[in-house]
């Protein structure tokens, strides 16, 4: 049943099982969209408070920490009812928060409370998604299906904040309403999927297994650069958002807009997704290439005073991100055997999720303290040690797939 390269992605679409998945998939991805606007524009409109959002960003990354026990669980489990149980939960945490809203019965606690739930049960799910996925295609079509996984996450990218902007508008519990069915869906379409049974592998203590993982990650010189390098990125751009929310309410954007705004994002990773794979540069120097794009662009939202111009900086950042994650995330599946992936890519998010949550939290005070300008000028001064730590690495520079 081998494939010739070139077929890849039409064989995809003929594969059932793959088009039902990425299906369902979709769509819980344009829900979770649309609630990642929605909810720190809900803490904002209730507190009129960076710092809050901020913390509420933090509990909602903190479970990041997480990474390295999931991995080794999901490793163990079946993949198909963790991902089953996550999205029921996720689904039942959505509903909890709608009825708080209807009821008025509202705190920033509760809300801090909610996206800690959430945060866990993804982390969870996006592990058993992700290791699914080359149980679901042919090793010779990974690379149209990641590329696949890029463009789809774009266009829902693109599609959910500008429904965001939408709903949020006309009602702040649409939003979550609509993420709320679009689990519905996501769980119609898992009970659907069948997933290849695993070969039995023999388990060792759980510490040894996660321990294996982190081991395997650390020696191979691509990943390990990689991890290290981004847990400095991970303290500016996961703040993005934030940043861009309190801009356009400093710029007195309309509320429909905003969504627009970060819509900008998935336009042009639409874009960005669909030229990845006509690049066919060396990994290593994607990376270094995306990185430098991002130094460029990072500090030309202070300029304009527009939302027209916040647009245009998301935009641009979206465009050359998948420029990135084509490359680097085909190079990792290629890489990491099957019985040890979860683990693996486990062990290689644990690194940001250290200072995720950490960037969340300083982005919401830095923002109160001293301003958007300030925090985005300390932002790019590390986005350009980022770079530069890219570019100064032999295995970055050599990185091949």
């Amino acid at each position: 049943m081998e494939e010739k390269e070139g077929q890849s992605i039409p064989a995809l679409w003929r594969n059932r099982t793959y088009v039902v998945f990425w299906f369902g998939q979709a769509v819980s991805s344009i829900g979770g969209n649309i609630s990642q606007i929605a909810f720190p524009w809900l803490v904002l409109s209730l507190t009129h408070s960076p710092a809050a959002a901020g913390i509420v960003g933090m509990m909602r990354t903190l479970p990041n920490l997480l990474y390295l026990i999931a991995g080794a669980l999901v490793d163990r489990w079946n993949r198909k009812a963790v991902m089953i149980w996550c999205d029921l939960g996720r689904l039942l945490n959505l509903l909890m928060l709608l009825g708080m809203l209807f009821s008025g019965l509202i705190s920033i606690w509760l809300l801090a409370l909610s996206a800690l739930l959430e945060g866990i049960l993804l982390v969870f799910f996006s592990i058993a998604h992700v290791s699914s996925l080359p149980a679901l295609v042919q090793k010779t079509q990974l690379g149209a299906a990641q590329a696949q996984e890029e463009v789809t996450e774009s266009i829902t990218g693109l599609v959910g904040p500008s429904l965001a902007g939408v709903l949020y508008a006309a009602s702040h519990l649409l939003p979550f309403l609509f993420d709320a069915i679009s689990y519905l869906v996501s769980l119609f379409t898992l009970f659907q999927v069948k997933l290849p049974a695993r070969a039995p592998q023999k388990r060792q203590h759980l510490l040894l297994e996660i321990m294996e993982g982190m081991v395997w990650m650390w020696k191979e010189p691509v990943l390990r650069t990689m991890n290290l390098c981004s847990v400095l990125a991970a303290l500016v751009l996961p703040g993005e958002v934030l940043i861009l929310m309190v801009l356009a309410k400093s710029y007195h954007v309309p509320d429909v807009w905003v969504g627009l705004i970060f819509a900008a994002d998935g336009l042009g990773a639409i874009a960005g997704a669909l030229i990845a794979p006509l690049l066919r540069l060396p990994v290593g120097w994607s990376v270094i290439l995306v990185r430098w794009c991002f130094v460029l662009f990072w500090p030309l939202s202070l300029l304009g005073g527009s939302g027209w111009m916040l647009g245009l900086v998301n935009g641009l950042i979206g465009l050359v991100d998948p420029l990135e994650d084509v490359p680097y995330f085909s190079y990792r599946m290629r890489v990491i055997p099957d019985e040890l992936r979860g683990r693996v890519i486990s062990a290689c998010r644990i690194f940001t999720s250290l200072t995720n949550p950490l960037g969340q939290l300083l982005t919401g005070l830095l923002l109160e303290r001293l301003g958007a300008t300030s925090t985005v000028l300390l932002g790019w001064l590390i986005l350009i040690l980022v770079a530069s730590l890219f570019t100064l690495s032999p295995h970055m520079r050599r990185a091949r797939l």
